[in-house]
């Protein structure tokens, strides 16, 4: 297989939705930390929504994996999930978008009742070598129709490097 077309995981966003609530922020934060082993970051809202939330306000916290972080973390929500994924947590361009309804379905999480349930979001982006093209600050830089990640080649990839089975 050609070297350029392999498809790596560029990163894993986690995602914890706390709505504006400080308390359950200052929980996500411990619970990413503890997950994760890197520092947490508040997301602010960008516009003020329709349930009342101004500009600039805090509305959750994520964190960012890359490189071997990402494969390692990767594995333990795929561990979660039984090694099953649903056709419907892939996106056109081959990115995978998956809901943990409780912290302590990742394995070596105990549950902390300081802490209480949360769920949380993880969003793993996947590239080709020279995908570094879409990064310049250079206007029209675009990724070849070809070189793009189709949701049948993430699904055979799945397959092949995890062995996970797509629903």
């Amino acid at each position: 297989m050609n070297s350029m077309k392999q498809i790596r995981i560029e990163k894993v966003t986690i995602n914890v939705g706390c709505a504006g609530d400080m308390q359950k922020i200052e929980k996500a934060k411990k619970i990413l930390e503890r997950m994760t082993g890197k520092k947490p970051v508040i997301t602010l809202s960008r516009k003020r929504s329709t349930f009342g939330i101004a500009k600039g306000k805090p509305v959750g916290v994520k964190v960012t994996l890359r490189k071997q972080d990402a494969y390692e973390f990767f594995k333990k929500v795929l561990k979660a999930l039984d090694n099953t994924i649903k056709a419907s947590q892939l996106d056109k361009d081959g990115n995978i978008n998956i809901g943990i309804k409780e912290y302590i379905d990742i394995p070596g999480m105990k549950y902390d009742p300081e802490i209480g349930m949360l769920g949380f979001d993880v969003a793993i982006t996947l590239e080709r070598p020279g995908y570094r093209v879409k990064r310049r600050k250079v206007k029209k830089s675009k990724i070849g129709k070809k070189h793009k990640i189709s949701k049948e080649e993430v699904i055979k990839w799945l397959k092949e490097e995890f062995g996970v089975n797509v629903v």
